[in-house]
């Protein structure tokens, strides 16, 4: 299996200068995904999730063009080839 997470400048750093991560572990969900994040790049999921494993408030995770807010959230499934994208929600008046 093999996924693709887009992450936004910000947190390049945190993934060593990477704007793409290539997860080759088996995930069946984003929430499986975010913990391979976790595992490897553990600075880019501190700032993505919180304490308690959800996703910040001000961060938006995408597969393919669906928000998983509005999907099943951490469970939203994933498949073989997918992209997972992390943005960050812009927000003020």
């Amino acid at each position: 299996m093999s996924l693709t997470v887009l992450l936004p400048r910000a947190l390049y750093p945190y993934a060593r200068g990477s704007a793409t991560l290539r997860l080759d572990e088996r995930c069946l969900t984003v929430g499986d995904a975010l913990s391979v994040v976790k595992a490897r790049w553990p600075g880019v999921a501190d700032r993505v999730m919180t304490e308690r494993g959800d996703v910040r408030e001000h961060v938006n995770i995408f597969v393919g063009e669906e928000n998983v807010r509005f999907a099943e959230g951490l469970a939203t499934r994933v498949d073989d080839g997918d992209t997972i994208m992390i943005v960050a929600a812009v927000s003020g008046g």
